[in-house]
């Protein structure tokens, strides 16, 4: 109930004012069942538009920094988290990363809607990154649908170190349900894992435009961190296959 009253009174008409979401394919998200929403990660105000532009309950993993802050302002951040649908979760990787599979499992079980950010990380330049195998995992175990999308100008409007993102037109591509029912059984196969994960990014690649950095976003980070320079694009996408021909999409009448 919480959810809801978040969504259409307390803090979606603030935000459908602020940044007036558009949104093209929602007709690609199922009214029920569960359904894993993959999408790409440019900035921290994609978690709270991509659930605005759908009618369903969405659920997605936050870091459990979001909810152990103190004073006024942490116990505010951990009252919005849980309201707007975010599961706290420790990302620190091993044990943590299968307490977050397991996590979301448990909401596609429940026939919900599960976001989650194929990247593991948001990228540090607005390039698409590797996706990571959970991503993968989770279809195959789940049986669920996975449906691609992709953010656009999030990252304009909140570049990174930017907390409070500029007033501007937002939206997303929803591309059409990716079915890997043909690898059932097969979730433990690290060579099908990959292909499922490389299947998934290049579906999300296809609806963005993004250009197409074959690492993960977290080693990027991390070499930028150290002064070192960024890594090249991509000339193949992911799994080796062409890149796409797609530009970044543009707000519906413009």
């Amino acid at each position: 109930m919480f959810y809801w009253v978040m969504k259409y009174l307390l803090v979606g008409p603030w935000l459908r004012l602020a940044y007036q979401p558009w949104v093209v394919g929602a007709r690609n998200v199922p009214r029920t069942g569960p359904a894993i929403m993959a999408s790409n990660h440019l900035a921290v105000i994609d978690s709270f538009i991509l659930p605005l532009l759908v009618r369903r309950r969405m659920t997605f993993l936050g870091k459990s920094d979001y909810f152990t802050g103190t004073g006024v302002k942490g116990r505010f951040v951990a009252w919005f988290m849980r309201g707007i649908g975010v599961i706290p979760v420790d990302r620190s990787g091993g044990a943590a990363s299968e307490a977050a599979l397991r996590t979301g499992l448990r909401v596609l079980r429940e026939g919900g809607l599960f976001g989650i950010y194929p990247e593991g990380t948001r990228s540090p330049d607005g390039r698409l990154y590797k996706a990571k195998t959970g991503v993968a995992r989770m279809a195959l175990e789940s049986g669920a649908p996975v449906i691609p999308v992709a953010m656009v100008d999030t990252d304009v409007a909140q570049p990174v170190g930017r907390a409070v993102p500029r007033f501007m037109p937002l939206g997303a591509v929803i591309g059409e349900p990716l079915d890997f029912s043909r690898y059932k059984g097969m979730e433990t196969d690290k060579f099908v894992l990959r292909a499922v994960a490389d299947e998934i990014e290049y579906a999300i690649l296809s609806l963005s435009g993004q250009e197409y950095v074959d690492a993960y976003a977290a080693s990027a980070k991390e070499r930028a961190s150290r002064g070192e320079p960024p890594l090249p694009t991509a000339e193949e996408g992911p799994g080796g296959l062409p890149l796409p021909e797609v530009t970044k999409p543009r707000r519906p009448g413009r």
